[in-house]
């Protein structure tokens, strides 16, 4: 009996393409959980109203950098398949069929259901200008007079005047002209949608409204013959183009990697149309000039019925007077292990500390930084940046130390996506108060997230560390779910000094002791994790595997996991986007769960956990199981030892794997699904972990009453 099961089990390929699913599509289907959020009647309108613009916001990324690199791969005559077995072009092929639907779905939702909805609940968007009373058409007139007329530059395209560059992402209105003194002759001309307006206009209220609004588009369409006043206007059309802004940067012929950026930020609004948005009913002699004029081909078109660039709904978010239709606002807890009394140093050296965001506050980061920039007894600060906020106390306090005389290194990494002109501007900035900026390294992205303060104290140096899967962002640690920890650990801070020279003089120490980096190493680390809970399972003992991360398209960590499930080994995958890895396949996948949560904050925590024969062992990590994460990026897995630490960490994967409100179960076919909820616990995780939040801050507060009143009453 056994024999044969035996060779059955030495013949399955678990690199087999069947096994795997595509990168991109694994993506939209993403995206598709995330409009899935916008059509849920249980979430309040105005936030199903955001995660409708999240679909488009993230279209439009998709497109600019994941579609143009294929595009760029079939140019360039790249043939071979992928993980899942299609080559760019089949990719391509099926990309264009499943974001034609997915748009047709979203501009469902807004047309079928938002704007009914929206008008019942009193806000009104006109959405033809035929249907203005008399007053708003004279409020709407006087405004495009005093307020958008000034700002606008049509440019007509003929003989002597060329078609003009159509910048990436903006919304453009495209008219056909006939000459009134020639009226065979017709001309095409444009006008750009001035992005430093408001995208909606507020106008006096119709009566069964209690706002109205109109889109700044349909003000310049209904004007723009006073734009052309030699010529008729026959129609115009909005309209509006995604270019390729896929970076490429040769890091080995750049003298100057931070003067190639600019160069190349540059050139991203030069790059090939890959999209094109027209209004569904456009003229077709407009719509051939501009497939002409911008080398679109037909399947690049998307023809939409309703507004172009469907963003502008987080923009009307911010609108008074709806907070009965949104979530009340989430104000981050305090950190129950630290006070205001003691500085950040004395508390940390106490134990390590476990930061939950944004359950509780980014503050204790930024005060980190903070402190030591102020402290006479701290004689360095080195901290890597990979995205930072437009206003970043933590720069601030970066440059105030290195005028305080401290020795402070940055690295900034010019090549995050989408923040290379900010973080260019926040490397001068930083170099100009006098520290030291270094811009990654050559060939890789330093995504780690790291800072270390060295302190003179009465018993020598003593290094601290903050660690953390999440960027160095006041701003979207409110939006994003991150951890990390405080800690003076030496051997951790004998390992954080050696990141900051293996970065700063491309030193590399022999051996390390508690960190496991990108690309050197850690995917080793994760190989030998896997292998060794596939080992116990092998040997008959219990075996687990719990991991989150936002995602997972790493074909040999996918391999390892289909080994350890085939040996027995029980894996629980919280995958927030992109999952390459099928489920339920027999004898490969049965003991695989994927679960994906889409909630009112954005999951970006790394977290994994190995039972290791009940010597149970847990590591957050800034890397994702990605191929660019393991092998193209500096990167950082770190370790949770504290018993109390472990617990808080082992808690966020078993509260998220028991979520049955914002969990969607990858099904056997490769799609996701809501979980049946009837007889289950409603649970919602994200909900859970604000609830555990508040009512830690409040029992914290008490017992620091109850230990003042003590100490008030105490004998002199």
């Amino acid at each position: 009996m056994s024999s044969k099961t035996e060779t059955k089990k030495e013949t399955i390929d678990f690199y087999a393409t069947e096994y795997y699913k595509n990168r991109e599509l694994s993506w939209i289907d993403f995206n598709y959980r995330v409009l899935g959020e916008a059509k849920d009647k249980t979430i309040p309108l105005f936030e199903r109203l955001k995660f409708l613009s999240i679909t488009a916001s993230n279209l439009d990324e998709f497109f600019m950098i994941r579609v143009a690199s294929l595009r760029d791969m079939v140019h360039a005559g790249y043939t071979k398949p992928d993980i899942a077995g299609l080559t760019p072009k089949q990719q391509l092929e099926k990309i264009s069929e499943k974001t034609h639907e997915l748009v047709k779905a979203q501009y469902s939702i807004y047309n079928r259901s938002f704007l009914p909805l929206l008008k019942q609940n009193g806000l009104e968007i006109i959405t033809e200008f035929e249907k203005l009373n008399k007053e708003q058409e004279a409020f709407v007139n006087r405004y495009f007079t005093k307020e958008i007329y000034p700002v606008l530059t049509p440019m007509a395209v003929d003989s002597s005047r060329p078609f003009p560059l159509i910048r990436n992402k903006t919304l453009n209105i495209c008219a056909l002209l006939k000459d009134k003194k020639n009226e065979e002759n017709y001309d095409f001309a444009t006008v750009q949608v001035p992005a430093v307006l408001p995208r909606f206009i507020e106008v006096p209220a119709s009566k069964d409204a209690t706002t109205s609004l109109i889109l700044l588009e349909q003000i310049i369409e209904k004007y723009i013959d006073k734009l052309f006043l030699n010529y008729e206007v026959v129609c115009a059309y909005p309209y509006r183009i995604m270019r390729n802004a896929d970076l490429s940067i040769d890091e080995d012929e750049a003298a100057d990697l931070l003067i190639e950026i600019q160069k190349q930020l540059k050139k991203r609004q030069w790059g090939e149309v890959i999209r094109l948005e027209v209004e569904a009913d456009i003229d077709k002699r407009l719509l051939t000039v501009l497939k002409q004029e911008l080398k679109v081909k037909e399947h690049d078109i998307f023809k939409i019925k309703g507004p172009l660039d469907l963003t502008f709904f987080m923009k009307m978010y911010g609108l008074d007077g709806y907070d009965h239709l949104k979530v009340p606002k989430y104000i981050p807890q305090p950190v129950p292990a630290l006070n205001h009394e003691e500085d950040i140093f004395t508390q940390i050296r106490r134990g390590d500390i476990f930061l939950h965001h944004p359950y509780e506050t980014f503050d204790p980061v930024v005060d980190f930084v903070r402190q030591a920039s102020k402290d006479p007894n701290v004689l360095a600060i080195k901290q890597t940046l990979y995205r930072v906020s437009s206003n970043s106390p933590i720069i601030a306090s970066l440059a105030e130390a290195a005028e305080n005389g401290k020795q402070v290194s940055v690295l900034v990494e010019l090549k995050a996506r989408f923040d290379e002109e900010n973080n260019i501007l926040w490397a001068l900035k930083l170099e100009q108060a006098g520290c030291h900026v270094i811009y990654g390294l050559r060939g890789l992205k330093t995504h780690s997230k790291i800072t270390l303060v060295v302190r003179r104290e009465e018993d020598g140096i003593r290094r601290y560390v903050h660690l953390g899967t999440g960027n160095y962002n006041d701003s979207t640690a409110k939006l994003y779910t991150d951890t990390g920890i405080l800690t003076c650990s030496n051997p951790i801070g004998e390992d954080a000094t050696a990141v900051f020279n293996m970065l700063s003089g491309y030193s590399e120490p022999e051996s390390w002791n508690k960190l496991a980096l990108a690309p050197y190493w850690l995917r080793d680390k994760f190989y030998e994790l896997i292998k060794r809970e596939t080992e116990h399972a092998k040997a008959g003992r219990k075996a687990v595997i719990k991991a989150k991360m936002n995602s997972l398209c790493d074909k040999g960590i996918i391999a390892a996991l289909y080994e350890a499930s085939h040996a027995g080994v029980k894996i629980d995958l919280i995958i927030r986007g992109i999952c390459c890895l099928r489920t339920g396949i027999p004898d490969v996948s049965n003991n695989i769960t994927v679960r994906s949560i889409v909630g009112n904050f954005l999951e970006h925590a790394r977290i994994f956990y190995f039972y290791n024969d009940g010597e149970e062992e847990i590591y957050m990590a800034s890397a994702d199981w990605m191929p660019r994460n393991l092998d193209k990026r500096v990167e950082i897995l770190f370790p949770v030892e504290d018993k109390k630490l472990m617990k808080e960490a082992l808690q966020i994967l078993d509260i998220q794997l028991a979520d049955t409100l914002k969990a969607h179960i990858m099904q056997k076919d490769g799609s996701y699904a809501k979980i049946d909820k009837r007889g289950k616990k409603a649970l919602c995780a994200q909900d859970y972990f604000c609830e555990q939040a508040v009512k830690a801050a409040k029992n914290t507060e008490k017992a620091r009453k109850k230990e003042d009143m003590k100490r008030l009453f105490e004998p002199m």
